[in-house]
């Protein structure tokens, strides 16, 4: 049995083939390495995947975030609810405009946010008169979020919705593209290597319409605005304007066209990496552990496949240990933002959000990538037979 014992050593990794580096030979030979053709062609084809046309490259799915937050009216003291089983740029970017924050516990099962939690928590909050004025939902792992229950909760309640898809591109909910915005003001995307397809680093910005993919462009480069956006054809073409303070959130040709080049290839990359998580359950479906739900109706992207550990005979730090030293690529998915000690600051503190405290400290992300087959996902699972069984 031949295995990839290089791949293996990371829980996920980029796959870049020829044609991904003839796309970036073939920009070193242009006249454009920033703001030239690639940028829109890049554009074009996530718009076209997501069924969405308003879509916008940016150097970071952060700088998207805090951009999605801003085209959509944030203002200081905004109070922002999110998911504490997410990286830490989901929370970050809303307080960069000054906002409050505060986390909507787990559903254990599907590890998303728990709707039945967030409805009881914004009953309380009209009560309290503290309704937030936006959620983030993140699609965890790939796995979509129960997004019309969300959606009829938010004309309920009064707050905007933002799609934190930075694990979801390919993903879909209901027949429904992730990205598409069917029940959201913004949907945003990572590029960066671990993710479905990269860029190097990179991210980008799904919206509604056509004014706020001009605002998100304008804010992307300094708040600038040229003499064709200001349809001023009476001045010259040199002619811009700042309009808005903005940022230098700019994605280069280079980045655009390696992301062009990968996204051909996205379906056969979710494709496989829905096959192998199959075969992870089925070979793993012996050992104690749990796996994470996905809706009925719903496609996962498998950015991530995560295990949690249901016997407290084992320990998850010794499984991690194990896996390391067999040079088996492994991560935790996440430290609960409201542990991170910046947040414990602002007030938050252990016992807050239980499920994402439980499912913590007791998960781990197996490697899952395009680089691998299913004789190496066998290897792995012989190997999480051989822990138990010396445990």
């Amino acid at each position: 049995m031949s295995i990839n014992k290089k791949a293996l050593e990371f829980y996920s990794t980029q796959s870049i083939n020829n044609l991904d580096k003839e796309s970036i030979l073939e920009v070193l030979g242009s006249d454009y390495l920033s703001r030239g053709p690639k940028i829109q062609e890049f554009e074009d084809k996530l718009g076209k995947l997501c069924n969405n046309k308003y879509s916008v490259s940016l150097n970071s799915a952060t700088s998207a975030l805090q951009l999605a937050y801003q085209v959509n009216e944030i203002q200081k003291g905004d109070l922002v609810w999110t998911t504490p089983i997410t990286f830490v740029a989901t929370s970050n970017a809303a307080l960069h405009f000054g906002a409050n924050i505060d986390f909507i516990d787990i559903d254990p099962e599907t590890l998303n946010i728990c709707p039945n939690l967030l409805e009881a928590k914004l009953k309380k909050a009209k009560f309290d008169s503290a309704l937030p004025d936006f959620l983030t939902v993140v699609h965890f792992g790939g796995s979509p979020c129960e997004m019309e229950t969300i959606y009829d909760l938010s004309i309920e309640y009064g707050f905007k919705i933002i799609e934190d898809a930075s694990h979801a591109l390919g993903s879909s909910y209901k027949n429904k593209m992730i990205g598409e915005n069917n029940f959201s003001l913004a949907s945003v995307f990572s590029f960066h290597p671990v993710k479905m397809i990269t860029t190097g680093e990179g991210g980008a910005i799904l919206l509604n319409s056509e004014k706020d993919q001009e605002k998100v462009r304008s804010l992307r480069s300094h708040g600038i605005v040229s003499t064709k956006s200001l349809k001023m054809n009476k001045k010259p073409g040199w002619y811009y304007e700042q309009v808005d303070l903005g940022y230098n959130f700019r994605m280069s040709e280079l980045q655009a066209a390696l992301g062009s080049s990968q996204i051909e290839r996205l379906k056969h990359f979710i494709k496989k990496r829905n096959t192998l998580a199959k075969y992870y359950k089925k070979h793993l479906s012996k050992l104690p552990f749990k796996f994470q739900k996905i809706l009925k109706g719903c496609n996962s992207s498998y950015h991530l496949f995560t295990v949690e550990l249901t016997d407290k005979n084992f320990a998850r730090d010794e499984l991690y240990k194990f896996l390391k030293v067999n040079k088996i690529g492994c991560q935790v998915h996440y430290i609960p933002v409201h542990l991170q000690p910046y947040y414990k600051r602002q007030g938050f503190s252990e016992g807050m959000f239980q499920n994402a405290e439980n499912y913590f400290r007791n998960c781990l992300s197996l490697p899952l990538h395009q680089a691998l087959e299913e004789t190496d996902i066998q290897y792995v699972c012989d190997k999480l037979t051989d822990f138990f069984a010396k445990s």
